[in-house]
């Protein structure tokens, strides 16, 4: 890494001088910190045999936050200096009005380390990643005729932040991120499908880009187009389906993890508010966030208030027992910051959001699991989809799945989707696969305006009575 690091304190802002604004802004608030943040990032993208974007962007600056009760104050500025500090904090003293609060205790310490220290932005020369982008399209086209448009996409990034608390405590943290994906698309009698894959995590770009990696992700593109070239359209009704490992745990993320989450439980807009200590899924389902795990992009020494990450179980064989939470909501609801405290960027207010979410593993064997599906689908691959949390009635796509007849996986199906709600599908789970598994590196996740980067995982699961949506007759 580069001795180009983002040190405000010691560049644009005297510290002496920003705790002292800092500690007028939250006089007499409950809570509040200055979170500064250096990010750069890097994405180039290959399509058709032409480098179709290029692009590069840098930012900086600083939001200040005062809390008191339910009301948050927030100011943010992209220039870094004490004048713009001022009036950050005139403004974000708003929320306190006359005080009375009780400052919260300050977030524990660590000496966690979950990535390494380096710049996936800058680690590999610009021509090196060019030549790679046009090396992946012709490995990809080379492997099999039908092949007609390869897309390649290199990402790097690198989030640098700084918190200050108002009882002096001041962290520091280097974010990287990287991340490789290809798609292909493939033709054959005038009919065409595509498929994609890929991912990364939060290491160097550069083991992404050896052949050794970037070659199987392309080889897994090309098979998920040729499944869907060989698909037919998928059966509609109510059946037993079984979801794959890794991947699959986004329907577990969307239809679950957010109902999970402290501000929406406090608010009682979840479906799982008021449920603590009560059965919401099967025996033998556990259900962790966990922000702990080396590399993940879901991952974080600590979150973006200064609270450690941790392994937070949320459901324990079946019965709800914890909640997602940042520093407010859990001071409102009397219980312990969870290191879910997350934000987008500076210009966001951070509130409860998952890190990696992950339902573990049970003793089924994944083969036995498919074979006990009577009538039904197996499902390896999703897309997009939609979730109500206040009900938790969901609808996603799959990009991969197979009609399975008594026990036997047959024909790829195209066009399935997956109806029902999070909390009777998770009453549902009829076996727990012993084959958890991460996702490859690729989830994203969005609410109320901001998106972070998360992790999802599960192992090999079988859900009885799941409505299936499809077109065929």
């Amino acid at each position: 890494m580069s001795d180009d690091r983002f040190r405000p304190f010691e560049t644009l802002l005297d510290e002496g001088a920003a705790l002292t604004i800092l500690r007028a802004a939250t006089d007499g608030a409950d809570d509040g910190e200055l979170f500064l943040e250096r990010r750069r990032s890097e994405s180039l993208v290959l399509d058709d045999g032409r480098i179709r974007s290029a692009s590069y962007d840098a930012s900086e600056g600083f939001g200040l936050r005062a809390v008191r009760g339910e009301v948050s104050g927030y100011a943010h500025s992209t220039r870094i200096s004490e004048a713009s500090l001022r009036r950050a904090a005139q403004t974000a003293r708003l929320a306190v009005a006359n005080g009375g609060g009780t400052m919260a205790p300050p977030p524990p310490g660590t000496n966690a380390r979950l990535y390494a220290d380096l710049d996936p932005v800058s680690d590999t020369a610009f021509a090196v990643k060019i030549d790679t982008l046009r090396e992946i399209d012709a490995f990809a086209r080379a492997l099999d005729p039908r092949v007609v448009q390869v897309s390649a996409t290199l990402a790097a990034s690198l989030q640098e932040v700084e918190i200050l608390r108002p009882e002096g405590g001041h962290l520091r943290d280097s974010r990287p991120m990287a991340r490789v994906n290809v798609s292909v698309i493939v033709e054959e009698g005038g009919r065409r499908e595509s498929g994609g894959a890929g991912g990364g995590g939060r290491f160097a770009l550069s083991g992404l880009l050896e052949a050794g990696h970037w070659q199987g992700v392309a080889r897994e593109a090309l098979r998920i187009a040729l499944v869907n070239l060989a698909a037919e359209a998928a059966p509609a009704g109510v059946m037993d389906v079984a979801l794959g490992a890794g991947w699959p745990g986004i329907l577990l993320h969307e239809a679950v993890g957010h109902g999970l989450e402290g501000d929406f439980n406090r608010k009682k807009t979840s479906a799982f508010a008021g449920l603590m200590g009560k059965r919401v899924a099967a025996p033998g389902v556990t259900v962790v966030d966990d922000g702990t795990i080396p590399d993940r992009r879901g991952s974080l020494s600590f979150d973006d208030e200064g609270t450690p990450s941790g392994r937070n179980v949320l459901i324990e064989d079946g019965i709800l027992v914890g909640y997602m939470q940042d520093r407010q909501n859990a001071r409102l609801m009397g219980v312990a910051p969870t290191g879910n405290g997350r934000r987008e960027s500076f210009a966001h207010i951070p509130m409860p959001r998952m890190t990696n979410t992950i339902m573990e593993g049970g003793d089924a064997d994944p083969a036995s699991i498919v074979a006990d599906v009577r009538d039904g689908i197996y499902a390896v691959g999703f897309g997009g989809g939609q979730v109500d949390i206040t009900n938790g009635k969901f609808v996603f796509s799959c990009t991969e799945a197979y009609r399975v007849k008594n026990g036997r996986v047959g024909a790829p199906v195209k066009g399935a989707t997956l109806i029902g709600d999070g909390p009777a599908t998770m009453q549902k789970i009829r076996a727990i696969g012993n084959d958890m598994a991460m996702d490859p590196g690729i989830g994203n996740c969005g609410k109320a305006g901001q998106w972070v980067p998360v992790g999802v995982g599960q192992p090999t699961l079988l859900i009885g009575g799941l409505t299936v949506g499809g077109s065929a007759a």
